[in-house]
């Protein structure tokens, strides 16, 4: 047979058809997906500059507006005013009153809610839209000594964002300046920015500050979620423009991160990576789902040709090869009604004659091998004659008539038995009558020899061929209870199961060693030969042709002693071959 069969070929074909629709696919989806990760990404960090720019610019409105107020008159005459009173003149408290007035325009002109504070060191006051108070020196001398802005946290978990600016910035002592100019403003003026970019369809956006580790969040955001990005993110690099990919509880997050020049804060937004692939993904899995339907598809239709057309061939030339090694007994079951079950039948028609054909030769080799033997027998017949006479005379001289009347009667019933040919097939029973005839005359001639015959009595009206048992018999004394010494028992038993019957000859002779029942065992299976001896394998071939494979003689030592001799066959072959016989016969 070939080493690969045709369902093995479909299936390497298919494979090799899939898998460069599979690796294109492959190519494809990854370069895709890179572009669109680029894009992706591209688009958001353009966002996140554009929004950072945004803020960076109210910031850097807020952070010109000391050097504008510093070039108003009412704000510049604060710089003259030297001498401090514990209450304020009139003048004063009217410069007040201009100034405070042009704050409020100054902070209502802003995107951002801010307040601005003007401190005087000479009057000891700070001016704003709502107040004119006293301050703390020493909480002003130190946000003085701070450069840029600067942020404190509030009570409220807001922060608060102030830049100090003076005429002097290189004068480090409060009472060293005439003027000090301080603008703030809340986190919560990013807090509503934040909110209005996450509108937009930004996901949670939120500010950083690597050296505080503050953080402010839009209104909705996820803070447990930010601050363990901000765990994973590596700000030590301080790059003003990051992407990342965050690992966080096996989930992947898309992080892009801007830095804010005027601020020194991080822009953090992220993208759960899940949300961006599972378009994707899902492509994915509609593709390979359908390579994996296409692919048992095909292997289902490789499976049916295999199954249709191969596996029957397979059949077809193991049932010819069985035929050429001369197993007539080979059959093809036919499935369906495909062309190669018409094949099958017309194979089992074809065997079928070819069977009859050999087993017609085959029984009438046997009928000329039993006229042989018949012929041999008429030969022997005269001196097994002689015998018996010369016994019926030895008795009838000693006047034992017992012994003569005995001998006569089981004489003529075997004679009687052998010479009647009008029929081929007798009952079990009839047969085993024959058989006690011919043990009773050996029994009469031999003192020594007993035999005992327990059957069933369903298997007494079972038909078999003539003189089937009685040669098995005749061997059994001859070459059996003849070759040895002492008293000889002769035991005949049968049983039926199942519809098949087995019927056993033993002996307590001298038996045969392992190796002669082997070789007798070939040479009862062998086909006829001239030079063969025509007992047990004559016994063991009728049976075959006429019961089938499954019926024969069976060889084995007996408990006996002896040989065992097991003649087998089936209940359903009987009639069928009788009645092939019949028609031979007629």
């Amino acid at each position: 047979m070939p080493r690969f069969n045709l369902f093995r070929k479909l299936v390497v074909f298919n494979l090799i058809l899939l898998i460069p629709i599979v690796v294109l696919y492959f190519y494809s989806n990854k370069t895709s997906t890179n572009v669109l990760a680029t894009e992706l990404t591209r688009s958001h960090t353009n966002q996140l500059i554009f929004f950072q720019d945004q803020i960076n610019t109210n910031v850097g409105l807020l952070a010109l507006w000391p050097n504008l107020l510093l070039q108003d008159p009412d704000i510049s005459n604060l710089k003259h005013i030297w001498t401090y009173n514990k209450h304020l003149n009139f003048e004063q408290i009217k410069l007040m009153r201009r100034i405070q007035s042009k704050l409020n325009i100054q902070q209502s002109s802003a995107d951002f809610v801010s307040q601005i504070l003007i401190y005087s060191p000479s009057l000891r006051r700070v001016v704003s839209v709502n107040d004119v108070k006293e301050y703390d020196e020493q909480e002003l001398l130190s946000s003085l000594r701070t450069k840029g802005w600067q942020v404190t946290a509030q009570d409220d978990g807001s922060y608060l964002f102030k830049i100090m600016s003076t005429p002097s910035p290189y004068l480090a002592d409060p009472f060293d300046h005439n003027l000090v100019i301080e603008v703030q403003f809340s986190s919560q003026n990013i807090e509503k920015m934040l909110d209005e970019f996450k509108r937009d369809g930004r996901r949670d956006p939120f500010y950083y500050h690597a050296d505080t580790g503050y953080l402010i969040y839009n209104r909705t955001a996820d803070r447990e979620l930010a601050r363990q990005l901000v765990e994973h993110l590596d700000m030590s690099d301080g790059l003003p423009i990051k992407n990342e990919i965050v690992n966080i509880e096996n989930n992947k997050y898309m992080v892009h991160v801007a830095l804010s020049d005027t601020l020194g804060w991080y822009l953090v937004d992220y993208l759960p990576l899940s949300e961006v692939m599972s378009p994707i993904q899902r492509s994915n899995r509609l593709f390979y789902s359908s390579v994996i339907a296409l692919l048992l598809m095909s292997l289902v239709t490789a499976y049916m040709l295999y199954a249709q057309v191969q596996v029957p061939l397979k059949q077809l030339i193991r049932g010819f090869n069985r035929l050429k090694n001369e197993d007539y007994t080979v059959r093809l079951e036919p499935k369906g009604h495909s062309e190669f079950s018409f094949v099958f039948r017309r194979f089992n028609s074809m065997v079928e004659q070819i069977q009859e054909l050999f087993e017609h030769v085959y029984l009438e080799k046997i009928h000329v091998r039993e006229a042989r033997l018949k012929q041999l027998q008429s030969q022997i017949n005269p001196h097994f004659f002689y015998n018996c006479f010369s016994f019926i005379s030895s008795m009838a001289k000693l006047q034992d008539t017992r012994a003569v009347i005995a001998m006569s009667q089981n004489l003529a019933s075997y004679f009687r038995y052998t010479t009647r040919q009008e029929k081929e097939w007798v009952t079990v029973w009839e047969e085993m009558e024959f058989v006690r005839n011919y043990l009773e005359i050996q029994k009469l001639r031999k003192k020594r020899l007993d035999y005992t015959i327990e059957l069933p009595e369903e298997l007494y009206s079972w038909l078999i061929p003539r003189i089937l048992i009685q040669p098995i018999v005749e061997n059994a004394i001859i070459h059996g209870v003849e070759q040895k010494a002492g008293a000889g028992l002769i035991r005949i038993t049968g049983k039926v199961e199942q519809g098949q019957a087995t019927m056993t000859v033993e002996d307590n002779g001298r038996g045969m060693s392992e190796s002669e029942m082997e070789a007798l065992g070939r040479q009862m299976a062998q086909p006829m030969d001239e030079e063969m001896g025509c007992g047990l394998w004559n016994v063991h071939q009728r049976m075959v042709l006429r019961y089938g494979n499954g019926a024969g003689v069976r060889l084995s030592r007996s408990e006996l002693g002896g040989l065992r001799v097991d003649l087998i066959w089936s209940e359903a072959n009987v009639l069928r071959r009788a009645s092939d016989d019949r028609s031979l016969t007629g």
